[in-house]
């Protein structure tokens, strides 16, 4: 078996296509026994990219953003979709079976400030007609502070990538009321990327053999099977089995999976229309300068 080093960015059950190439033994099928590592701040996956101890890793082509608004030099390429739809849902205090993004207006909520979901957010709120400036927005820094302080009664609503908010919905401590991708639509959200000389060789086309395969298996199998491959993976311990399956259910009912695994153009013209939006960048980018074809 030759060894392929993944990282993911963020780890969660919305980047089932990639956990699957990993757990469902597509690799190994192809002769490669993957590593898998989740970056820290003093752990990049760019840092890792260029120092070969990374071969593919869970991204977002939005993280090339800052290199091209600096000018600088562009590592890692974008290769394959992971996600077409942001993964991020709102939870509320109460069931709302008629809820509006208006009923957010003047209410407080508990916002990831990470650069890409807060961008989404924004978004997608401004299409529904509602300003972000219009919440009483709290920050409280990290993932795991959000859900604390949810937990702690601070906030009316919550936005949080499953499965934390199935899981306050399992345990009545929430009700998810609506899903950001519905309110932005299909975009380039999470990706895999690489080192462009990685992607002509040998490796990389039996990775994306095994992908293409796990993509499938991901968009087509029941939630409950791809949770139990999952749990058996040891990729999330402390989550219930009903949970995860839930979160599955969401995101492929949400759409994020597609079976085409190519980056598309009008995806990548919707994620600048975000991050133009939030004047996160001065100029609509190329799409050549940070996406490339998937191997074949």
């Amino acid at each position: 078996m030759t060894k392929i080093h993944i990282m993911a960015l963020r780890h969660s059950a919305f980047y089932s296509p990639l956990l699957m190439t990993l757990a469902g033994g597509y690799l190994r099928d192809e002769g490669l026994e993957p590593t898998y590592t989740v970056a820290t701040p003093e752990n990049t996956v760019p840092k890792n990219i260029a120092a070969g101890t990374c071969h593919v890793a869970q991204s977002a082509v939005a993280t090339s953003f800052a290199a091209l608004e600096a000018g600088t030099p562009v590592g890692p390429v974008h290769f394959a979709q992971i996600n077409e739809r942001d993964g991020f849902f709102i939870a509320g205090r109460k069931a709302e079976p008629e809820f509006t993004w208006a009923n957010l207006r003047g209410k407080k909520v508990l916002v990831d400030h990470f650069f890409q979901p807060l961008a989404m957010l924004k978004y997608g709120l401004h299409r529904q007609g509602v300003d972000f400036t219009d919440l009483d927005v709290i920050d409280a820094v990290d993932v795991d502070a959000i859900d604390k302080a949810f937990r702690a009664g601070r906030g009316d609503y919550v936005h949080q990538q499953g499965p934390a908010p199935q899981q306050l919905a399992h345990e009545g401590v929430a009700h998810v009321v609506a899903a950001v991708g519905d309110a932005v639509g299909p975009v380039a959200f999470s990706s895999l990327s690489a080192d462009r000389g990685w992607l002509a060789t040998d490796m990389a086309r039996a990775f994306m053999r095994a992908y293409r395969r796990a993509r499938d298996h991901v968009i087509h199998a029941d939630a409950d099977e791809i949770a139990a491959l999952e749990l058996e993976a040891g990729f999330f311990p402390d989550i219930e089995p009903v949970v995860l399956a839930q979160t599955i259910a969401a995101y492929q009912q949400l759409g994020c999976w597609t079976p085409e695994v190519a980056i598309s153009a009008a995806a990548y013209e919707n994620l600048l229309d975000v991050f133009e939006f939030s004047g996160l960048i001065t100029r609509r980018h190329a799409y050549d300068e940070v996406i490339v074809a998937p191997p074949e």
